[in-house]
């Protein structure tokens, strides 16, 4: 989702969430925090009328895209050497981003500014790729980042917080006003970077097991450890493990979802 200053030239359409960037000082901040290099295999999400696929373009010499707009799709190769910008036509949900990885160029890079719509599934989507992944840097609503990046105990963690923090380092870079938008959004946006952990800095025997209590724990956020993971530790177990069976699963850090994960046979 990108922006072009011509008046009339596209119609931000609702049903895929369009929200086209249109301030050039946060383009370029955004780029800034990315830091493309010539040659580094990156991916942009939603790249709609170019605003940050331009100057990546600059640095990188070539780029894919991803976007399922066709008018959009249509406008991007008109303004591009297909030479140096490969589009890719589809639903972000859906793409197999391991297929844009090669011997030459075995990691990637992703950028975008995720519609709000399908901004949470599209990050677990991309966690099935992580370990080709190199870095993200995304643009999504303030309060999704929040959660992203929330810590335990506070109003804000819960499972996207445990699930993403999982994996990837997490840090929020700069908030971006509404006005920086066309048509401008009814909410604040921030960019986000994650960057994968270590191989290893979380050891889940079965990270199937992991999700499902990670989801238990908060889906009744009121509701204490001994109710919401019963069917899969008891209290005896939890108390093996250090763990207060009256706490409430805002109250555990990643590493305390791992423990009773594997603590489960």
């Amino acid at each position: 989702m990108s922006f072009d200053a011509r008046p009339g030239v596209h119609v931000a359409r609702r049903r895929f969430g369009q929200n086209f960037l249109a301030s050039a000082g946060i383009v370029s901040r955004i780029v800034a925090a990315i830091r493309p290099q010539a040659g580094e295999n990156m991916v942009e999400i939603g790249p709609g009328l170019g605003a940050l696929t331009k100057p990546l373009l600059e640095h990188l010499g070539h780029l894919h895209v991803i976007e399922i707009d066709r008018d959009l799709i249509a406008r991007l190769r008109e303004c591009h050497d297909p030479g140096c910008l490969a589009i890719h036509e589809g639903d972000a949900l859906k793409f197999d981003f391991g297929a844009l990885c090669t011997e030459e160029k075995a990691s990637l890079r992703v950028v975008g500014n995720l519609p709000y719509n399908i901004s949470t599934p599209l990050l677990f989507h991309l966690c099935d790729f992580m370990p080709r992944l190199r870095d993200g840097h995304f643009m999504l609503q303030k309060e999704v980042v929040a959660r992203m990046v929330a810590v335990p105990d506070t109003a804000e963690y819960g499972r996207l917080s445990v699930m993403l923090q999982y994996r990837f380092q997490m840090e929020r870079l700069f908030d971006v006003p509404p006005g920086a938008f066309r048509p401008a959004p009814k909410v604040t946006s921030s960019v986000v970077r994650m960057i994968p952990l270590p191989a290893g800095t979380y050891d889940v025997h079965d990270e199937t097991r992991f999700s499902r209590i990670v989801a238990a724990a908060f889906a009744q956020r009121r509701k204490t450890l001994r109710n919401t993971l019963r069917d899969f530790l008891d209290e005896t177990g939890l108390k093996a493990l250090g763990l207060d069976p009256g706490l409430r699963g805002e109250r555990l850090s990643v590493a305390d979802f791992v423990a009773i994960a594997n603590a489960c046979q």
